[in-house]
């Protein structure tokens, strides 16, 4: 199941070769004049810059985390052993995404470290803008779509430069020989039939094998769902996330998993995410917090997913703390199946101001819930221990950067959020840097008349950050699965993510034309969901599509989704014109006419939608996306490709992370200062140099 929500930034306004020794050695903690030797692109927070580059589609962006200077000794230092133990993990998701990507990735780094030619030269630019690409994505797949992507420069440019490199700058296999590795890179990186598409979720094919993920080796789908669901206890309704943290390879005839855990697969990097997890132990902010973080370090080290279960559990009660860590195999989005956890992590500092907003909608849970158009037996009777809050961003990594979500709402086990709650959050911080980013430029081009034009950049800001508290914190946390129904990885298979993003927005966009929202003093008038309302349509239909390659269809989840959302109100309201296509001067729009018959529209959606995953009903799930969110009418989409262009915008976009910074006195943490790079190419090429834990290949 998906249960965080990855930015959308389509408009002017807003709308993630190494020793294999098994003993851990210490950490070097360096000083913060090792640092400035080793990065010299820091900026001032007098004069924050947000954007710092774009290439190919996309634009690379930072942000800040104020008050860091204000916070205590103890909790700067906890942030810096949570930093630490994020970044450790940062090549997991590498491997994760594509077996040979860490091959790759240090290919490109020894080569641009290495590089003595003209840097304005055409090739070398090309190959830098690859090496930009891959450090982006995680890999040599777009983070998004899940196709290949290949350099523009020759294979000749590239093998000459490899050529030239000493043998001990490659990322060589035992024996292997520089020709033997450039005539294995090559097609790697330059065949575009080769591991083509990331994630395939075609029902029509063999997912697993048709996936380059790095989560199955020698195994076909049918034998990996039979392996799980053998390892299910019969009426047992507390499962744990089988497979969750595992590779499941067929060797010799035998099907085995490879745990992610200390003296298990990857456990280079787990060790030192273990190490630093114990430094933030010694310095919790309180019991609840420090039997989190041990149970975390638990499950690191049994590799069990009922630890995994555990440390959740005791997640989900600290909830008074300022500081807060998800760290972890979380989102199952990169697995075709929905079984495998992606490394991420994402450090955080409470914002305690602006917290009041979303905890004042998680006060009210029950409320929503009950007042939900879905029908009753469908509702909770007892909405418990939703805890929410707006967190500024400290450092993220893995599957949660560079791109990066700006809203989260975990566990993602049923039963443990049925039973124990869950926690939602706002990344305030990543949703400000968005908003200081951003420009007028697709809000002028995409919606039809003045009126709604200046109600989306006047109502868009507050509107956007209501949909991401209400999308989290009482969307991914409402209704219930009717009892014996399995889990919708199970039941709804590969279209459970996008069916459950769906549900989820469905939620928000109910409630945002809702006077209710008023009463509660979080929304000051029914503009904001009126323009809450013109974005979603709009981009539903239109703006997205300026991320598909022609000829394409729609294939990843959260896309899926806000098609497949706009699409069917738009064609039940046909009858009424709730929503009317106007095409004038070679422009579409769609413009809502009536928006509360739209509203009534998203609530008989949101309706089915729970339905099909409370009954586990596959059948009317696939309909839903496979009718209404994967087609792509080619006319449409060439205009839109051909408006969107014209703008000079890259329709994707990430973030350089800050870093901290200890001041040492002998072996003891004084201080812990913050500064905030301005170069993505030097920040990766510094996180390649430093946090490099595990073998090429895994």
């Amino acid at each position: 199941m998906v249960n965080y929500l990855k930015v959308i930034l389509l408009s002017g306004v807003l709308v993630a070769c190494q020793s294999n020794h098994n003993e851990l050695q210490e950490p070097k903690i360096e000083t913060k004049a090792t640092h400035e030797a080793l990065d010299s692109i820091t900026g001032t927070e007098e004069a924050f810059e947000y954007i710092s580059e774009q290439f190919a589609d996309l634009r690379v962006l930072r942000y800040k985390i104020e008050d860091f200077d204000k916070l205590s000794l103890q909790n700067k230092t906890l942030l810096y052993y949570l930093y630490e133990a994020a970044l450790s993990g940062r090549d997991i998701i590498y491997d994760q995404n594509y077996k040979y990507n860490l091959s790759i990735r240090k290919t490109l780094e020894a080569l641009i470290t290495n590089y003595k030619g003209d840097a304005e030269n055409d090739e070398y630019q090309k190959l830098l803008v690859y090496a930009k690409r891959v450090w982006f994505s995680n890999g040599i797949h777009h983070h998004y779509n899940q196709d290949k992507f290949v350099p523009e420069c020759s294979e000749q440019f590239f093998v000459s430069q490899v050529s030239a490199l000493p043998d001990s700058e490659l990322p060589l296999e035992p024996n292997e020989t520089k020709d033997a590795f450039i005539a294995k890179i090559k097609p790697l990186i330059f065949d575009p039939n080769v591991a083509s598409k990331k994630v395939n979720l075609d029902s029509k094919i063999d997912l697993v094998q048709s996936s380059a993920v790095n989560f199955y080796e020698g195994i076909t789908q049918k034998e990996v769902s039979a392996f799980y669901e053998n390892l299910k206890v019969k009426g047992d309704s507390n499962q744990p996330m089988y497979g969750i943290n595992s590779k499941l390879v067929k060797q010799n005839g035998i099907i085995t998993e490879k745990v992610w855990k200390v003296g298990g697969m990857y456990t280079q990097a787990i060790e030192k995410i273990v190490y630093w997890l114990e430094k933030a132990v010694t310095v919790s902010e309180n019991e609840n917090q420090k039997d989190a973080l041990i149970k975390l370090i638990k499950f690191y080290k049994s590799g069990s997913v009922k630890d995994f279960d555990e440390y959740n559990i005791a997640w989900v009660k600290d909830v008074n703390s300022a500081i807060d860590v998800v760290n972890g195999f979380i989102e199952v989005y990169q697995d075709p199946l929905g079984i495998k956890g992606s490394f991420e992590s994402v450090v955080s500092v409470k914002d305690f101001v602006a917290s009041k907003r979303i905890a004042t909608i998680g006060a009210n849970a029950q409320w929503f819930e009950d007042n939900s158009s879905i029908l009753a037996e469908h509702k909770k009777k007892n909405v418990v221990g939703i805890s929410a809050k707006v967190i500024n961003a400290v450092v993220e990594s893995g599957d949660a950067a560079p791109s990066t979500p700006i809203g989260i709402n975990l566990p993602n086990n049923e039963w443990i959020r049925e039973t124990h709650g869950s926690k939602s959050v706002n990344l305030g911080n990543i949703v400000e840097a968005y908003e200081q980013a951003a420009g007028a430029s697709v809000v002028n081009e995409f919606y039809y008349t003045d009126e709604i034009r200046q109600r989306v950049l006047n109502c868009a800001g507050l509107a956007d950050k209501l949909h991401t508290d209400m999308h989290e914190v009482i969307g991914h946390a409402s209704g219930q699965i009717n009892k014996g129904v399995g889990q919708p990885n199970e039941t709804l298979k590969n279209y459970a993510s996008a069916l459950e993003e769906g549900r989820a927005d469905l939620v928000a966009l109910y409630y945002l034309f809702d006077k209710k929202l008023i009463e509660l003093g979080v929304m000051p008038s029914l503009d904001y969901g009126m323009a809450a309302y013109d974005e979603y349509i709009t981009k539903g239909l239109l703006v997205q599509l300026s991320r598909i390659k022609p000829g394409k269809s729609i294939e990843e989840a959260h896309m899926r989704n806000r098609q497949m959302v706009a699409a069917w109100v738009y064609e039940k309201g046909k009858k009424d014109s709730v929503i009317v296509k106007k095409f004038e001067n070679g422009k579409t729009y769609f413009v809502i006419t009536n928006y509360d018959k739209l509203r009534t529209l998203f609530g008989d959606l949101l309706r089915e939608i729970q339905r099909v995953k409370s009954e586990g009903d596959y059948k009317a799930g696939k309909n839903l996306i496979e009718n209404y969110g994967v087609k792509v009418d080619p006319k449409l989409h060439e205009e839109i490709l051909e408006r969107y262009k014209k703008l000079g915008m890259a329709p994707y976009q990430g973030f350089i992370q800050p870093k901290l910074l200890p001041v040492m006195e002998g072996d003891q943490i004084k201080d812990v200062k913050i500064e905030y790079p301005k170069s993505f190419q030097e920040q990766m090429l510094y996180f390649g140099k430093k946090y490099s834990f595990l073998p090429i290949i895994n």
